[in-house]
């Protein structure tokens, strides 16, 4: 037990000066990766001196802020990589195929089930939703490099997430406690984040969840999400390249 405890402490140690080093890198150089000849960069004039503590000492607060981010990244990474493994055996056919066949049985479930017309149209939607988004992200995820990923791909697979069954309990009974649910998420969002200029209430006089709203909604929710995520896999990856994780036998709990 004390071996482990002690391995955890290690851990956290060497990703929260790793976090920091990445934070001193913005400005100076080799700080991150020091060279293997010239060392890691150190101020020399009493101006160089100045602007490098008082520059990591700013880095300091946003470290522990970054910090539970810099988690979120490891554990993001470790299942997306997962996916990635599986989506990657699949190929696009075979990950828009698979989301193609699982919503088409739901849609037939629907129909045995005697769903409405409009019932029937709402879980086609859906899946015709989660298929396009699938795909979205399988392509962009592979194409155009790190932004790419971050900025499309993230969102996109966070959109064949959510999206769809929002879609469906629109018109399905069987699942209004995803509207239920999503009501109160919206009103805490209202009443503790978009607080700032009164943002709230200007939603709330001008708009009414309702219909097609909820799946605005989700839609908002599901873009700066994916970038959340994408960022803090980016982030991970500055701090601790997969390479190095592989080497050192990971990080802390991942």
């Amino acid at each position: 037990m004390n071996g482990q405890r002690t391995g955890l402490i290690d851990g956290i140690r060497i990703d929260v000066a790793r976090l920091h080093a990445t934070w001193m890198e913005l400005l100076f150089p080799r700080q991150l990766n020091p060279s293997k000849v010239l060392g890691r960069w150190e101020p020399e004039t009493t101006g160089q001196k100045l602007s490098y503590y008082g520059w990591a000492a700013i880095g300091l607060p946003l470290v522990l802020f970054g910090y539970p981010l810099l988690l979120l990244g490891f554990a993001t990474r470790f299942y997306a990589k997962k996916v990635d493994s599986a989506t990657t055996r699949l190929g696009v056919v075979g990950v828009v195929g698979l989301a193609a066949v699982t919503w088409g049985l739901l849609t037939v479930a629907a129909w045995v089930r005697q769903f409405s017309f409009d019932g029937l149209v709402a879980v086609a939607a859906a899946g015709a939703v989660a298929t396009v988004s699938a795909g979205l992200a399988y392509v962009l995820s592979r194409r155009g490099g790190r932004a790419t990923s971050v900025v499309l791909a993230y969102p996109a697979a966070m959109t064949a997430l959510f999206l769809p069954p929002v879609v469906a309990a629109l018109y399905s009974p069987a699942l209004a406690g995803v509207l239920t649910g999503s009501t109160e998420l919206a009103i805490w969002i209202l009443d503790n984040v978009l607080t700032v200029g009164g943002l709230n209430e200007i939603i709330r006089d001008r708009f009414a969840l309702q219909g097609p709203a909820y799946v605005l909604m989700w839609f908002g929710i599901a873009v700066p999400l994916g970038w959340l995520l994408g960022c803090v896999v980016t982030l991970a990856d500055l701090v601790r390249p997969q390479s190095e994780e592989s080497n050192s036998g990971g990080s802390v709990g991942f």
